[in-house]
């Protein structure tokens, strides 16, 4: 897959976790960006999980959540131990993570942060994460991905 390579899919392939990748259009302006790119994948949007770089009092950690729902500051603060979370500034989160807003990867990070991932992703056979670049998807295991960014799982959503 030429051209498709990315810190998140480098990642993979150095470390040998099964994955395929999945390439999409939607503009990246779009009004629910999350559940258009399900529909242009063709699967169901509660597979889909959007990244949010978020402060949880201060220190950057990453929320990983079912497009279908927006994510819950107080269970993803009291998850890590924390008392305020908010959604990190956009140039912060891209200035960490070293991908763009859309395209943030929990994966190949330029700085490993902490990450929580919605327990509703335990128990689907595969999930999709962005792959590091708008417009591309990474279909991968629930555990592998708990494994590689050592995260924990807690209910993160609101419906």
């Amino acid at each position: 897959m030429a051209g498709q390579g990315t810190p998140a899919t480098a990642l993979l392939v150095k470390r040998g976790i099964a994955h395929r990748t999945h390439p999409y259009r939607v503009a990246p302006d779009a009004p629910n960006y999350g559940a258009l790119v399900a529909v242009a994948l063709g699967v169901a949007p509660e597979r889909v999980f959007k990244s949010l770089v978020t402060e949880v009092d201060g220190a950057l950690t990453v929320a990983v959540v079912p497009v279908t729902g927006e994510l819950d500051l107080k269970a993803l603060a009291a998850a890590v131990g924390g008392k305020r979370a908010a959604l990190a500034d956009r140039a912060v989160a891209e200035r960490a993570t070293g991908y763009v807003r859309g395209g943030i990867s929990p994966l190949g990070q330029r700085r490993r942060l902490p990450t929580v991932l919605d327990e509703s992703a335990l128990d689907l056979p595969t999930i999709y994460v962005s792959a590091g670049r708008r417009g591309l998807q990474l279909e991968l295991a629930p555990a592998d991905l708990v494994a590689l960014t050592d995260a924990r799982t807690a209910p993160l959503q609101t419906h």
